[in-house]
């Protein structure tokens, strides 16, 4: 899911979370990272977040409960508010020096903190730990260094309105791009819809990742190389040009350049569109809004003849350990329990996500049966999403967005559109 879908619950909840943060920016505990010990030896490690105001109440306190029975000695504080402040939060105290022991993350957070030093390298807390990685889904690096876990996952299938393709002829979800330009160009046909939707809103252009790229990781292709940006390469381009080759037919719902994702999901769950690439939090959302809406969902479609696992688009609920923080072993212990194979799978479950432990399985009973379907899909496949990690991520996917309306307007060719996004990324780097 994208940084701006991830958030909106915790949006609407800005205004009573104002006192909270205010209340948090005092507690900063200087050099010691939030954390303190008693003079009985007790620890209190500060854990920064988002995640309690999003999950069932009081059900991360829950957690933290069980964890501190599970480690004596070790207490934790929760400091949550809504993800716009939380952001803002961590931010200020990762320059200042104040950040709290454990810190919930947004990928596009890492590069710019691996840069100014204030969190810690979490290859090096999981080997004074003994800790067996392999049973992480994915770590986030920055110079081979990791410092962030996905804890949970967000994954973004291809939906797909069941009645309208039915009655455009298509008998199941386009599986590769020849498949999926015939699905859009019969919907389309239809007349009262069109195949696909493409949000491109340069407000808000997660769009590049999600609906674009999102492509390019579905046949195993990329657009960095060397951890640098590879734009003009073959596999790019060709994704580019297939994208441009929807739009060119015509299949694309109107109104792309200021289409932000909420107005893509509206479009869907009121039958104007055939497909959508969109995050699975909104199933329950679609069918709240229109209970009658039959749809299904699967992979995104890859090249044709791709054999290879395919890449599935994410966002993250991740977290870290301030560099400041005087209790790291004791802050790696939390992250640790969190992503244990009982606790991460209860989490995910009470989350609607996807366990960042690869051994972990949500608990689908009472769930929409659309969720089983999805892990299906993520366990088949790997969480895909390069601009975790990148600097200025959001930029990045701001500049990409601008050449591409001038090229999808006709003013410049795709080879023209790549090397000046190239260029303009590299400075990035």
């Amino acid at each position: 899911m994208s940084k701006d879908a991830l958030s909106r619950r915790g949006l609407l909840a800005a205004v009573a979370g104002v006192a909270a943060v205010t209340m948090v920016a005092g507690c900063g505990g200087g050099s010691t990272g939030g954390g303190n010990a008693s003079p009985g030896g007790e620890v209190t490690i500060e854990f920064a977040q988002w995640w309690e105001p999003e999950l069932p109440a009081g059900s991360l306190r829950q957690m933290m409960d069980q964890f501190e029975q599970e480690n004596p000695g070790i207490k934790v504080k929760l400091l949550s508010g809504p993800y716009a402040s939380t952001k803002e939060q961590v931010v200020a105290g990762a320059a200042a020096g104040t950040m709290s022991d454990v810190v919930g993350l947004d990928g596009a957070w890492i590069s710019d903190f691996a840069k100014q030093g204030s969190i810690a390298d979490l290859g090096k807390l999981m080997a004074d730990a003994g800790y067996d990685k392999t049973q992480l889904s994915s770590e986030v690096k920055v110079n081979d260094a990791t410092y962030m876990i996905p804890v949970l996952n967000f994954v973004y299938p291809m939906f797909s309105n069941t009645d309208l393709l039915q009655k455009a002829g298509i008998a199941k979800a386009p599986s590769n791009r020849t498949e999926f330009t015939a699905a859009a160009k019969a919907v389309s046909n239809l007349g009262n819809a069109k195949g696909w939707v493409l949000p491109l809103s340069l407000e808000a252009p997660n769009g590049v990742q999600n609906d674009v790229m999102s492509w390019a990781w579905a046949s195993g292709q990329s657009m960095l190389k060397d951890g640098k940006p590879d734009l003009t390469n073959q596999d790019i381009k060709g994704t580019v040009e297939y994208v441009k080759s929807l739009w060119d037919d015509g299949v694309i719902a109107p109104g792309s350049f200021t289409m932000k994702e909420q107005d893509k999901v509206e479009e869907f769950t009121n039958g104007r569109v055939g497909m959508m690439i969109d995050s699975l939090a909104h199933i329950n959302t679609i069918r709240e809004k229109n209970p009658n809406l039959k749809f299904q969902v699967s992979s995104v479609p890859s090249v044709d003849g791709f054999a290879g696992k395919r890449g599935i688009p994410f966002a993250s609920w991740g977290i870290g350990v301030s560099e400041n923080s005087a209790h790291k072993a004791e802050a790696w212990k939390l992250i640790q329990f969190l992503m244990s194979e009982k606790a991460n799978a209860k989490l995910s479950t009470q989350a609607n996500a996807f366990p960042g432990n690869s051994k972990a399985t949500p608990d689908f009973s009472g769930k929409d049966a659309l969720f089983k379907e999805a892990f299906d899909i993520y366990k088949s496949g790997y969480p895909a999403n390069e601009f975790v990690g990148l600097p200025v991520a959001e930029q990045l996917m701001r500049t990409f967005d601008e050449q591409f309306q001038k090229t999808l307007s006709g003013s410049q060719p795709v080879d023209q559109m790549l090397e000046n996004t190239q260029n303009a990324w590299i400075k990035q780097f």
